[in-house]
């Protein structure tokens, strides 16, 4: 039988999902839990690499168990592993379905605060900035359905196939304060780093140090390298994954706020 494991993440003490050598990652941990409770080694694998100190408020992993078991898996588990780390539950699906492959579409969240907060600090991006212009960045983020090639916006665009990715939804929200920040983004699939590189060029244009037609020009005259830096790592969370076989809610992962929308954009509403 082949199950999907729905589960959750903070990875602030993590070298990503994806095992390692020599680092510790939510991969390794979770196989280690599985063969204490099953007594031999059970594969994960898992909807996607996870870059260190990303979090995940929905990641699933499948994995193949063919004798299955009599009693509760998800609390036997949950003892086991860690606190930054919960099995929310678990799904048989076909042989035929995979945790990567079969996923339609991924929406990732990723946090700003403005302000010092120490509770923020392992699920949130601190960038101290008294004046970010988010009308500018909203601007900035209704570009992102116009196009379809991310090659600008990934780190070594070499390494993949091709850099074609359809995004089909970005919002941009603050609290009423605009002491948090929220970038949110929906796409049949993500590049490398994406983004982080992203996140940091709107931000470019929230400083006022990127102006929207230059924004507009990383399109069209991509140049490999020129990101030397991306933004913080403990701000990402992958947010929901797609299966046309299974619908689950993802949970909540940052204390929630009011979130005001700054800009909304569907694929094909770019006008509206």
């Amino acid at each position: 039988m082949r199950y999907f494991f729905h589960i959750g993440y903070c990875g602030a003490d993590y070298r990503g999902w994806q095992r390692q050598p020599q680092s510790i990652s939510v991969q390794e941990t979770i196989e280690q839990a599985l063969r204490k409770v099953f007594a031999r080694h059970i594969a994960c694998i898992g909807c996607g690499r996870t870059d260190s100190l990303v979090n995940a408020q929905q990641y699933f992993f499948h994995s193949d168990i063919p004798e299955g078991w009599n009693f509760d898996l998800v609390f036997r588990l949950n003892k086991i592993l860690p606190d930054d780390i919960a099995i929310f539950d678990i799904h048989p699906v076909s042989l035929k379905a995979h945790a990567q492959f079969s996923a339609t579409h991924r929406t990732y969240h990723y946090y700003i605060h403005t302000q010092k907060n120490p509770f923020l600090s392992r699920v949130s991006a601190l960038y101290l900035e008294n004046h970010l212009d988010l009308e500018r960045a909203g601007k900035a983020c209704m570009l992102l359905t116009r196009y379809t090639d991310y090659a600008a916006f990934c780190k070594s665009p070499k390494k993949h196939n091709h850099t074609t990715c359809k995004v089909y939804n970005v919002r941009l929200s603050t609290n009423i304060t605009q002491t948090r920040i929220r970038f949110s983004i929906r796409a049949d699939r993500f590049l490398r780093s994406m983004i982080r590189i992203l996140v940091m060029r709107i931000l470019f244009v929230a400083q006022k140090r990127l102006s929207i037609p230059e924004f507009e020009n990383l399109f069209c005259s991509p140049c490999e390298g020129q990101f030397s830096t991306i933004a913080y790592p403990q701000g990402l969370h992958l947010a929901k994954v797609e299966y046309p076989f299974l619908t689950v809610p993802a949970q909540s992962s940052v204390s929630e706020v009011e979130w005001i929308d700054v800009c909304h954009v569907k694929r094909g509403h770019e006008n509206v």
